[in-house]
């Protein structure tokens, strides 16, 4: 049943992006990842009551809450990154290096988890790593659609991240019903998020978004809490090294979409590196 939690997941997500990118278009992408986060925390505790679980949280051992928050301060640190690169670079380009954190997280689940790596898992990380690569090496956007070369850091940033939130949180859930665990680590992100958005001195920039794009915004944040709680309950239950590669599938929703939204399109090479990164996602559920 995890697995059809983790394919939830990536839906989702690949809408998260679309929906995304539709609101930064002139909102600032610190502004727009608090107020999302805003929606998210909504969505996040609003199952929690749902489902009943609020009543545990007096019993949330020390160790769990730690690694909870920790995962909470990763998840910001990869968000800001990826919302501010998806602002300055086009959708093709970014996720894929997003979705890179697939083969990270699988090494650190091995260290840290003690997820074994089985020659069919060698065999996909290696075809997920090259199509990944293909992918970024991409050429077939425009360039005066291009705002400068600043989105590839803030790319890495969010994958380096994103592969810590995938294995704190899933240290940090063992020990807790997983929507739970969830709304606790969106509070984190949300505090984290609204410090950046004081730090940068960016709150002015609040009352300036056009009303369209808080509405895709808000969906954004809608797209992003279901995904969580689908991927949340999926690391609960199964194999982090396995849950991550279902989750990044929602690269083929976000292309999709892109195509149709944004008229990005794909090269032949990039193209094939799709196809390698779908395959390597497929034979790790072997």
């Amino acid at each position: 049943m995890w697995i059809v939690y983790a394919f939830g997941s990536a839906i989702f997500a690949g809408l998260t992006s679309i929906l995304a990118k539709c609101g930064i278009r002139q909102t600032d992408s610190t502004v727009a990842t608090a107020i999302r986060t805003i929606v998210v925390l909504a969505f996040s505790w609003l199952m929690v009551f749902v489902v009943g679980s609020q009543g545990q949280i007096g019993f949330i051992g020390g160790k769990t809450l730690i690694f909870l928050i920790l995962s909470g301060l990763a998840t910001g640190a990869s968000w800001l990154c990826y919302f501010k690169a998806l602002q300055i670079g086009d959708i093709n380009k970014v996720v894929p290096i997003d979705k890179s954190s697939t083969v990270l997280t699988i090494l650190l689940a091995f260290i840290f988890l003690h997820e074994e790596i089985s020659l069919t898992k060698a065999i996909a990380v290696v075809l997920i790593a090259i199509g990944t690569f293909m992918m970024i090496e991409k050429k077939d956007a425009k360039p005066q659609e291009s705002k400068g070369k600043g989105w590839l850091f803030y790319a890495v940033g969010s994958a380096v991240f994103a592969s810590l939130t995938a294995i704190l949180g899933k240290v940090g859930i063992s020990g807790v019903e997983s929507n739970l665990g969830t709304a606790i680590r969106t509070v984190v992100v949300l505090i984290m998020a609204w410090v950046m958005v004081f730090a940068t001195g960016k709150q002015g920039e609040i009352h300036k978004v056009p009303k369209n794009e808080l509405g895709f915004i808000c969906l954004s944040g809608l797209a992003t809490g279901a995904s969580w709680l689908c991927y949340y309950k999926a690391l609960h239950d199964g194999l982090a090294s396995v849950v991550v590669p279902i989750d990044k599938l929602s690269i083929l929703v976000t292309i999709a979409f892109s195509y149709i939204v944004f008229h990005e399109h794909l090269s032949k090479k990039a193209a094939g590196g799709l196809v390698l990164i779908v395959a390597g996602t497929l034979v790790m559920l072997i």
